[in-house]
């Protein structure tokens, strides 16, 4: 064997692994590049790579193994997208496109760039191939921080840890466990020279992703065996990365609004007198409410598709029931089917179209599950999934209006791995997938992913204009396009209910943006103060679902009392008032991508560096920070930075920070500078009350709300409500449809924009013309402009309308007829 010389060996050994990885890539074969119209195929040594670009700014990389190329299929990216191109131009040493520089060094190690020449991610080396694994490197510069990979634990900041993608049941898991439940390998990196960027890695094996962990200076990720195929998406800012993400896999589609509600949840409620029971309670109690959920001893001996005919004999009547008091059900069906050979249609049907996962001898995989001895459907067959959705029929002639996929890991009883043998066999034939069987190493971790694909679709095929509503617990890149899901089986503890935070905040950047985390936590039982600080933060968060497990205590709204349930009550009622916002930013996401709950530093990127503990701050939208505690249980004050540019306290309409410095009051003319203080943000501070949940409003901000209705299902009585905060950028937008039909997709909706810009002598509100064809409730909007001293002269459209100034508040109140066409209004004092 050759040997390098003593004084060499000892010099290498000293060195960091990306100075290393500089020698070794001095070393590298030159690389032979054949210029593409879109990209550039690569040879150095063994190494066969092709960058294709799909966009401007988004490269995919393919790299073949032994000469080959994977196939071009993919579960997560859709083929449309896989087949967009852009024009590039070649250079000697790669191409460039409008946005991005790409260089082919020795090796064929990558070099994104930006076109004045900022490294975005450079190669730490060149690809590694080892049999069926390879191993990807990458620089890793002291300022990069790194987000996604789905609802990870281990912290915000994936910066410093390593993660194993592989869905697993983890029941009881801590702050710091992994696997968990879902692989989604994707995460965009924030603080790079040349600014944000995004990868994912398509490979559905059980990849790894180390972020400096094993060497502090180098970013690595690969996996045993599968396609060697990335996705590399710039800048430059981490929205940018977001949106391109979610367009590259598929936006979520628009939720049904219910879905925004509050909803209440047990392990379970035992007959369908207890859910009448609950439902009557949340009335009395005047908890505003949207859904139910039936866990899974609503079964017939926990057979999916089936009900308990003593317990819930008559589920049409039991749903009417609900209806009635505008109450939707949502119920669980397990992917698990009982192996019954007689009287159990699910899997008499399924064994006669020969639907099932196999053993490597061909017979039907058996394992036990709820049910006992069971099944399971073979979801990567487009008939298999075709199959499942015919079973929901049943209950949607009942009127279950969504439907719940848990344990799809999958998880199997009495097993050391928690899931299927790896030489389970799943037969694909799907997609444009080559017709093929593969072992349950390849499709183990999109196996949830297809389950509730084939719920999805199954739902669209029963009811073509209905949106369905499907909950998963593991799924896959792409996901997101069939479901929304939760956090799993999480534990009543303080450190559980910060984790929430940060695993729904990267699920969000991770393309799902409707995520919940079971308030309350579901193993253990929680401390009343616990209970009611997490009430407050999920009032906050896309999906707000309370859930335990069964031997818990119970957590319904009023079981603390009095005291803790008028907290809970007002905040579950804050989130309805919010409810025209919340639909707002859910429309949003469902054509551009943006999440729904969101990191402070997505839309206020110098957020990242001030200099309060903001581990559990987070915004709702671009308008709302919610600052709770850094330590919940704790009752130390803490700081609260907010960004430039101005903020208001959302309870008070007061300004937040400092005082703004004009004699002619708040609003400052359009020819004063805004102040230094909240040019460079503002610091506040507080003192931890469990009845204050800090929650601030960016001056700019027009904010829709509604009066307070008990369900979705209830029409708001009164006017629209539209809170304007003035400030530079100052924009709103008013979005309603029929909130559950798809005929928003053929302008059954209404989607209009409200600017404010501040004059000289005051303000002008402007509303665009109404997008949409579809009419909403509202006939008039209630104006209030915060930050207003004074009395005013308010007109609309020339027309004068009362106003009513509140010098207490700061604020000048009045009625406008709600506008059609681009109208508007002027304030003058």
């Amino acid at each position: 064997m050759k040997r390098l010389p003593l004084a060499l060996l000892l010099a290498t050994v000293a060195l960091p692994l990306t100075t290393v990885a500089a020698h070794a890539q001095s070393a590298a074969p030159a690389p032979t590049l054949t210029a593409a119209k879109d990209g550039v195929e690569v040879t150095a040594g063994a190494l066969k790579m092709k960058l294709i670009a799909l966009s401007d700014d988004l490269v995919r990389v393919r790299i073949a193994r032994g000469g080959v190329y994977a196939e071009d299929a993919s579960w997560a990216v859709l083929p449309a997208q896989r087949a967009t191109r852009a024009t590039v131009t070649s250079t000697a040493d790669g191409f460039t496109t409008a946005k991005l520089r790409v260089r082919i060094g020795a090796g064929g190690a990558v070099t994104f760039e930006t076109l004045d020449g900022k490294i975005i991610s450079a190669d730490a080396a060149p690809a590694s191939v080892d049999g069926k694994a390879f191993t990807l490197t990458k620089t890793l510069p002291i300022t990069e921080h790194f987000y996604g990979l789905g609802d990870k634990t281990g912290g915000l900041d994936r910066r410093g840890k390593a993660f194993v993608d592989w869905n697993t049941d983890a029941f009881g898991f801590s702050s710091s466990d992994d696997p968990i439940y879902k692989s989604i390998p994707f995460f965009a990196s924030t603080g790079a020279a040349g600014g944000s960027y995004g990868i994912l890695l398509d490979n559905t094996y059980r990849t790894w992703f180390d972020f400096g962990h094993k060497d502090a200076e180098t970013l690595a990720f690969g996996g045993p065996d599968g396609p060697i195929d990335y996705y590399f998406i710039a800048g430059p800012s981490l929205g940018d990365v977001t949106r391109r993400y979610a367009g590259l896999t598929g936006r979520a589609p628009l939720a049904p609004k219910w879905a925004l509600g509050y909803q209440q949840s047990r392990y379970s409620y035992m007959s369908a007198d207890e859910v009448r029971e609950i439902a009557r309670h949340l009335r009395a109690d005047r908890v505003p409410t949207d859904v139910i959920w039936l866990d899974i001893d609503y079964q017939d001996r926990n057979r999916p598709f089936t009900t308990n005919p003593k317990t819930f004999p008559d589920m049409a009547k039991l749903v009417a029931d609900m209806k009635a008091q505008g109450i939707k059900l949502v119920a669980i069906t397990d992917l698990h089917i009982a192996k019954v050979d007689t009287g159990y249609a699910p899997y008499t049907s399924g064994k006669r179209g020969d639907e099932f996962v196999k053993n490597p001898d061909g017979s039907d995989y058996v394992a036990p599950v709820w049910p006992g001895p069971s099944v399971f459907p073979d979801f990567t067959q487009a008939k298999s999934r075709a199959w499942w959705g015919t079973l929901y029929k049943g209950f949607l002639d009942d009127g279950v209006a969504g439907f719940w996929n848990d344990m799809n890991e999958p998880a199997i009883f009495n097993t050391a791995t928690k899931t299927m043998p790896l030489d389970t066999q799943h037969r694909i034939a799907s997609d444009d997938f080559a017709t093929r069987t593969g072992d349950h190493r390849e499709i183990h971790n999109v196996y949830g992913m297809q389950n509730t694909r084939a719920t999805y679709d199954g739902l669209l095929s029963l009811r073509p204009n209905e949106r369905p509503f499907v909950m998963t617990r593991a799924s896959y890149a792409g996901g997101q396009r069939y479901a929304v899901t939760w956090t799993g089986d999480n534990s009543a503890t303080w450190d559980h209910l910060k984790l929430s935070v940060h695993q729904i905040l990267n699920l969000g950047l991770s393309g799902f943006a409707y995520s919940a985390a079971d308030v309350s936590g579901f193993a253990g039982g929680p401390s009343p103060d616990l209970l009611t600080r997490w009430f407050e933060i999920g009032a906050f968060t896309p999906v707000f679902r309370d859930h335990s497990a069964t031997g818990t205590p119970r957590v319904e709204p009023w079981v603390d009392g009095p005291d803790h349930l008028a907290i809970r009550r007002r905040f579950v009622e804050e989130r309805y008032r919010l409810m025209p916002y919340f639909y707002a930013l859910a429309d949003q996401n469902s054509r551009l991508g943006d999440p729904i709950m969101r990191p402070v530093f997505y839309d206020y990127p110098s957020a990242a560096s001030m200099g309060c503990d903001q581990s559990m701050a987070f915004t709702l939208g671009k308008a709302l920070l919610i600052a709770p505690p850094p330590s919940p249980e704790s009752p130390q004050r803490y700081d609260v930075c907010l960004p430039a540019g101005g903020w208001y306290d959302y309870w008070t309409g007061q300004r937040a920070g400092s005082p703004e410095p004009t004699s002619a009051g708040p609003i400052q003319s359009a020819t004063q500078a805004v102040p230094t203080e909240h040019a460079k943000g503002d610091r506040v501070s507080e003192t931890p009350r469990l009845d204050r949940l800090p929650v601030f409003v960016r001056a700019g901000t027009i904010l829709p709300r509604q009066p307070l209705v008990q369900s979705t299902a209830q029409t708001p009585s009164g006017p629209l409500m539209l809170d304007i905060y003035p400030g530079e950028d100052c924009v709103g937008t008013l979005y309603e449809d029929d909130g559950t039909t798809l005929a928003y997709q053929r302008r059954g909706y209404l989607r209009q924009t409200v600017r404010c810009s501040v004059t000289a002598n005051g303000l002008t509100i402007a509303f665009d013309a109404r997008e949409g064809s579809f009419a909403p409730w509202w006939k008039q909007i209630a104006v209030t402009v915060h930050g207003w001293t004074g009395a005013a002269t308010v007109a609309q459209d020339r027309k004068a309308i009362t106003a009513q100034p509140d010098s207490a508040a700061g604020t000048l109140s009045f009625t406008v007829a709600a506008p059609i066409r681009a109208t508007q209004v002027t304030l003058a004092r």
